[in-house]
């Protein structure tokens, strides 16, 4: 009887889905549901047809009983085999499947008919026990039909009829049972309650079959915009990488002109000694400044926010980072009439050694084009276990509203006067990227301001411990060395032709001897026809044919394996990913366009260590 109930639940499911699924392919999946259901209804009929059989063996006439077991069993092989087709083509069409249901509704009846004519065939057989028993096993099918059929009305109907109606006329016409007319009403009072039950269990299983079909279309729908979107993501970073790698490009490209420019420049005030000349090739060479620095700003926030930055924290001796800030701008300081002073080189700093660099270098920076009297100081002191390093200046100051704003991109901030031709080169992207650095480096940044007395901004990072002692050779560099290279040879391996030729021109005119190549190749063609050992290398880190720098200095080094070439490699990229390159191959990096007072500041000092007549 139980078994009759599983066999229901599939039937049930699949009246629900002919009425309520909007497509065929939903209906289909109803029937199919309902075929996995047949063994367990095929086991509950068996066990019905194998306890009847055995309750009233004794009592009916053999003939007759063997008849009914053998229609019984004739109905329970054809549904077997119905089941057997099915697994054969699961994956049938639904129309085939919509008339299967047919034939499955036709067999269900039968056997209904069948349940009703077995209490024809045995009522009155045997004692009121019997009676008992044949009517609690036929009414049990019934209440199985309720989860079968109960959403198919016209179907429960008919079923519950060729069972119950059969049962009803044979107790009622039984005059020789006493009460028998009362149990007639009795069955047909369960008749119309076994109806009302199956009408309110069908209306609350719909409602259920409603819900589960829409959650199952929002899930689809919610499955499609999933998939909508992660589309999506993958070309916006696709979309990322494109724009970083186009930048990349263009920064390497649009530099190489620059570059070659400044070169040039210097080379015409090296051969010139008129004040006008003088004067214009300060402005070419300011003008190139301003370009490196708008380059430069596009393509860090454009790194940064493509993700392309990794953070490798490691110990920073303050000293030797003090040390290069002072020789990077200490001779733009000098020309403002600025003091550039720094305080606490002794510290140690635990963080990524670029990115706290580049901080730094864009704060200092800051504080020097928006300074006209006094200076600006960095400073390194301990607080509550870590260290907090702050860039002071004693320049124009923030105005208190534009404060919130000043981390914004492409925000500058005005203040009672307006700002001078110097104030506004650039973007307004170097605090922006400051502040997503800091970020970076879980570092947050904060500033303070005063207008007309200066503005301080103050981040902290984590103490380290210096890895070997600092060098003092580095801590007392001043201003730009005079230079003469006199007697001097550089090598020199750059691709493109004018940046070359202006290196060449201008290391001439410093007095060194130059001997350049083109690339990798023609370096080894030459080394191998044979070569003066050189006091300097300048190489390009791009070089034809996907070569870069990094072997034109092995090639070098292996060539004269005794000694010591200092080394200078120049860069169109950005933004780190050459620092690591820069120790272990030990080179210093320049990054395009390099102006001439860099290039000779960086020269004096990777040839210090080899002259000490230099200042």
């Amino acid at each position: 009887m139980a078994a009759a109930a599983v066999d229901a639940a599939p039937a049930s499911g699949t009246a629900v889905g002919a009425s309520l699924a909007a497509t065929a392919g939903g209906d289909a999946d109803q029937i199919r549901a309902l075929y996995v259901q047949t063994p367990a209804t095929l086991t509950g009929n068996g066990v019905g047809l194998a306890l009847l059989g055995a309750i009233f063996w004794p009592l009916a006439p053999h003939a007759q009983l063997l008849a009914w077991l053998a229609v019984g069993g004739l109905l329970w092989l054809l549904r077997l085999a119905h089941y057997l087709r099915f697994r054969l083509r699961r994956g049938a069409e639904p129309a085939l499947l919509r008339r299967w249901r047919r034939s499955w509704e036709a067999l269900v009846l039968a056997q209904g008919a069948m349940w009703g004519v077995a209490v024809w065939l045995f009522w009155g057989l045997g004692t009121p026990y019997h009676l008992v028993s044949l009517v609690l096993i036929v009414y049990s099918y019934c209440l199985g039909s309720v989860q079968l059929l109960a959403t198919q009305q016209r179907v429960f109907l008919a079923f519950l009829t060729v069972v119950l109606a059969p049962t009803i006329a044979r107790i009622a016409s039984d005059a020789s049972q006493p009460w028998h007319l009362q149990l007639a009403v009795i069955l047909s009072l369960l008749f119309c309650i076994t109806v009302l039950m199956a009408r309110t269990y069908g209306h609350a299983l719909a409602q259920a079959l409603r819900l589960k079909t829409r959650t199952d279309e929002l899930a689809a729908r919610l499955r499609a915009e999933m998939a909508v979107a992660e589309q999506a993501r993958r070309d916006a970073e696709a979309a990322n990488r494109a724009k970083t790698q186009f930048f990349a490009a263009a920064s390497h490209d649009l530099r190489q002109p620059l570059h070659a420019m400044g070169l040039f420049a210097e080379a015409l005030r090296q051969r010139s000694h008129e004040g006008e000349v003088a004067a214009l090739v300060n402005s070419i060479n300011e003008s190139v400044d301003a370009l490196e620095g708008l380059f430069a700003e596009l393509l860090d926030i454009t790194r940064i926010d493509s993700g392309g930055v990794e953070v490798r924290p490691a110990a920073v001796p303050l000293r030797e980072l003090f040390a290069r800030l002072r020789l990077h701008f200490e001779p733009v300081a000098f020309e403002k009439g600025l003091m550039l002073s720094f305080r606490g080189p002794q510290h140690v700093a635990h963080a990524d050694p670029v990115l706290l660099e580049r901080v730094l270098r864009n704060l200092v920076s800051n504080a020097i084009r928006y300074t006209e009297d006094g200076g600006v100081l960095v400073s390194c002191r301990p607080r509550g276990g870590r260290l907090l390093l702050q860039v002071w200046d004693s320049g124009i100051g923030i105005p208190p509203e534009s404060l919130p704003r000043i981390w914004e991109e492409f925000f500058q901030a005005q203040g009672n006067r307006p700002l001078e031709p110097h104030h506004r080169k650039g973007l307004g992207l170097g605090l922006a990227i400051v502040k997503r650095l800091a970020g970076l480096m879980e570092a947050p940044i904060s500033v303070r301001s005063r207008i007309g007395h200066g503005t301080v901004f103050s981040f902290e990072v984590a103490p380290g411990r210096a890895p070997r002692p600092a060098d003092p050779s580095t801590g007392g560099a001043r201003g730009v060395p005079s230079l003469t290279l006199e007697g001097r040879l550089v090598l020199v391996v750059e691709d493109e032709p004018a940046v070359r030729e202006g290196l060449a021109v201008l290391l001439q005119a410093w007095g060194a001897r130059v001997l350049s190549f083109d690339s990798v190749d023609a370096l080894a063609a030459g080394l191998a026809a044979g070569v003066a050992t050189p006091d300097l290398l300048l190489v390009d880190y791009r070089l034809p044919q996907g070569r870069t720098g990094i072997e034109a200095l092995r090639l070098l080094r292996a060539h004269w394996p005794g000694a010591k070439l200092p080394a200078i490699v120049i860069t169109g990229s950005s933004l780190g990913g050459h620092e690591d390159e820069s120790v272990t191959h030990d080179y210093h990096l320049l990054l395009k366009p390099v102006l001439p007072g860099k290039l000779r500041a960086m020269i004096a000092f990777k040839l210090k260590p080899q002259d000490q007549g230099l200042p």
